[in-house]
């Protein structure tokens, strides 16, 4: 039998897309206009001394950019560390509620109800995961109502 490749799905949720989104663009803008400005004022620099003196202090452009380019990567790395390091706070956390309340459920407790703060980016997946919860214990109450009804009726007879 052939293996049947999946068709990759880039679709997410909205909101939580355009949460991360926003975050790394914010960053992104954010860094190039760190470096922007750096080679503007490097560029910016008055040359005293004559084209002459500047000439021979200069011989070749990657001399006078290098320091520009190490500069806005350094300012980058800086900004993508510090993305890295609080961007998947914002989702660990949440995710790591939710991975307790489950085990709880493996435990056999249904009544089980998951909290996260009001501004996680998964609170509309906990919500639901609450919503599954509270019916699965809707439902096996009932049954274990129903059993105990029909035990309590065969007894009886």
């Amino acid at each position: 039998m052939k293996y049947k490749r999946k068709k990759l799905n880039l679709r997410i949720k909205r909101e939580f897309q355009k949460w991360v989104f926003i975050r790394v663009l914010g960053t992104v803008i954010l860094s190039s206009l760190v470096a922007s400005i750096i080679l503007y004022f490097y560029a910016h620099h008055e040359v005293t001394a004559s084209f002459y003196d500047a000439h021979v202090k200069i011989r070749r452009v990657s001399d006078l950019l290098l320091p520009v380019v190490l500069a806005g990567s350094f300012v980058s790395l800086v900004s993508g560390t510090i993305l890295a390091l609080f961007l998947p706070q914002k989702i660990a956390g949440p995710l790591y509620r939710i991975e307790m309340g489950l085990k709880e459920v493996q435990k056999g407790d249904l009544s089980v109800i998951i909290h996260i703060r009001k501004d996680d980016p998964l609170h509309d997946f906990v919500n639901q995961i609450n919503v599954t919860l509270a019916s699965l214990d809707e439902r096996f109450g009932a049954s274990k109502r129903d059993v105990k009804v029909v035990s309590v009726t065969e007894e009886g007879k």
